[in-house]
């Protein structure tokens, strides 16, 4: 019995408004790299479908840049630490590890010979420094700043320069080795977001909240010029990039476009327009071999395309934020996987799906479901024979959404008296949510009963494939047995008993089998046709598992916990047991739904998707 991992779908960056998003390129041109959470996300640019977890960083991790030998990444977190850590082997072994700053990191700059490294951010007694890269010690001093760093760069070619843009309006000019400062560049009237070296090292670039970009020599740090007329864009800029030939370079702006430049002329050649919407603020920006990739406030990756301005070649979509849940549904011989987050929910991965979203998942292709959704995070998804999505949500709303036309209906909303919790779907039109306090049962889209003071707290609710029963989970350690008789649901007296709160369950698709998980870390399968006697108890996770999936071949199910384990069980021999440790290292498993029996797909808080094979 053993394990493989497939594919991974990976989370878009983590954006917040007003901050600027450094991407980092691999020197070779083949790769890019962003952060979200505690994790670096290494994406092929021809097809950003192929991706790479690093997820050894304790605390979030704001920046990651590629050593000009293109054999290591440098990564910084939230805390000042700093990670080297090797790119040619799978394991990511790290190399070295500092502590420059006692606060955000917040840009990386490498020399060219990759043996110097710079950071800057918001440390407590400095706000940057510049160390020999394999034993920590200083080369130089990073000061002439009174507030935090923003950005840093540093000349591809000797005499080596390094500068700096800062939230005290200023840059700063530094020769070296050993760096010193030599001046202040005072030409910006707002913070300084970034700066940046051209790759032939003759020029650099400062890009401002003020809307400004300067050009300056690279070798003495004299002004040259300005790009545009009176601003070079309408609103704050937060990132630049140079060409490769450093002829050109790229702007990204808080005005919802990017801009191309002619640095020698001063013009603008080409002007790309993201959008109206908030989520279309641009915050980050690559130029790498003949991409130019953007990233907007949403988290999306643009490709831009010089030759249609207003309509990007690609737009790379996904999750950026925390995975709450996820279901499959087969239509028309492909798989889809769809997974509900925070905020305006799902995914659709074709063969996989997120937030409004729906991937192939051969290709990692992917697009959005249009329409209004959810307006809070979804709790708990599943289909229906009927080719429906069920969604429920804390917005006290029961969702009904067409897979095949993939967009929300605004007609079939179910509202809740009370939030629900959990719902589930069976034949003949019927589905059940759990509510707080209530339970419902649907018919058609509609509510036909419902159930108010049962003496218990009910967290989780499931019904039979054959439609006759619903069992619902309760924080009193029970299962409690309902029979569905018409419209109705009927107490029959009958508890099963767990070992603490259900915090998951589900019937295995043939109706068999009925498979809980609780508090306590034991999951347990019952025999339906045998009045529900325990068929057997399953140990292995040491924190509370809360997902719960069963294999299409119903002789195995899969059990996910906050101790970041999924196992896969055999029903019939709990030690006949696959375990897959740190599936989402460092994230507990959210969410977990089958392809095929012998494709499992497991999602997290963070934000990832991951196909894994399964071998018995």
């Amino acid at each position: 019995m053993a394990y493989e991992l497939k594919q991974v779908f990976a989370s878009l960056p983590q954006m917040e408004r007003g901050v600027a998003k450094v991407l980092g390129g691999d020197p070779k041109g083949n790769n890019f790299l962003y952060t979200n959470g505690k994790t670096v996300i290494i994406r092929n640019i021809e097809n950003p479908a192929i991706a790479d977890i690093y997820t050894e960083h304790a605390h979030q991790v704001n920046v990651a840049k590629y050593s000009p030998s293109g054999f290591y990444i440098a990564s910084g977190d939230i805390t000042g630490k700093i990670r080297i850590w090797d790119t040619t082997q799978k394991e990511h072994l790290l190399k070295y590890e500092y502590t420059p700053i006692s606060g955000k990191i917040k840009d990386i700059a490498w020399t060219e010979d990759s043996k110097r490294m710079a950071i800057v951010g918001e440390g407590r007694e400095k706000f940057g420094a510049v160390f020999l890269w394999d034993s920590g010690s200083s080369v130089g001093e990073i000061s002439g700043h009174s507030k935090v760093i923003n950005s840093v760069d540093i000349r591809q070619k000797r005499p080596y320069r390094l500068a700096t843009g800062s939230d005290d309006t200023c840059g700063s000019f530094y020769e070296g080795p050993p760096f010193k400062f030599k001046f202040t560049i005072r030409d910006h009237s707002q913070f300084v977001n970034c700066v940046r070296f051209s790759p032939d090292g003759a020029r650099f670039a400062t890009a401002g909240a003020d809307g400004m970009i300067f050009i300056f020599d690279g070798a003495t740090g004299e002004r040259v010029g300005s790009l545009g007329e009176d601003k070079a864009h309408k609103g704050g800029i937060y990132a630049v990039s140079w060409s490769p030939d450093s002829s050109q370079l790229i702007s990204a702006s808080g005005d919802k476009t990017v801009k191309l430049w002619d640095v020698g002329a001063g013009t603008a050649v080409t002007t790309f327009n993201m959008g109206s919407d908030v989520s279309d603020l641009q915050l980050g920006c690559l130029w790498q071999k003949d991409h130019l990739l953007s990233i907007s406030l949403s988290g999306y990756i643009n490709y831009l395309d010089k030759n249609n301005p207003d309509r990007p070649i690609r737009t790379v979509k996904g999750h950026s934020k925390s995975i709450q849940c996820l279901t499959v549904h087969k239509n028309e011989g492909r798989t889809y996987i769809y997974s509900g987050i925070f905020y305006h929910l799902l995914l659709q991965l074709s063969s996989l799906i997120f937030a409004s979203h729906y991937w192939d998942a051969e290709t990692g292709e992917n697009d959005c479901f249009s329409g209004k959704g959810h307006s809070n995070q979804v709790s708990k998804m599943v289909t229906t024979d009927a080719g429906e999505l069920v969604t429920c949500s804390m917005d006290d709303t029961l969702r009904y959404t067409n897979i095949g036309k993939k967009e929300y209906s605004a007609s079939d909303v179910v509202k809740m008296d009370f939030q629900p919790k959990s719902v589930s779907a069976a034949v003949g039109g019927l589905s059940l949510a759990v509510c707080i306090g209530q339970i419902v049962l649907l018919k058609d889209k509609k509510k036909v009963f419902t159930l108010d003071n049962f003496g218990y707290e009910a967290e989780v609710g499931v019904i039979h494939p054959g439609g006759t029963t619903a069992a619902v989970g309760g924080a009193d350690g029970k299962v409690h047995l309902y029979s569905i008789q018409g419209n109705t649901l009927k107490d029959e007296g009958q508890t099963l008993d767990g070992d603490g709160p259900i915090t998951d369950m589900a019937y295995s698709n043939d109706g068999a089998y009925l498979a809980t998980i609780d508090e306590k870390k034991v999951a347990r399968v019952y025999s339906v046709a045998d009045s529900y006697s325990v068929k057997n108890d399953f140990y292995g996770h040491h924190a509370k598992p809360v997902s719960l999936a069963w294999s299409p071949d119903n002789e195995h199910f899969a059990t996910g916990g906050m101790d970041m384990m999924v196992y896969v069980w055999t029903v019939s021999d709990p030690d006949q047991r696959i375990k897959l440790p740190d599936c989402h290292r460092l994230h507990h498993v959210s969410g977990l739904a089958w392809i095929n029996e012998h494709t499992l797909v497991t999602t997290s808080h963070d934000a990832s998707v991951k196909q894994w094979t399964i071998t018995y």
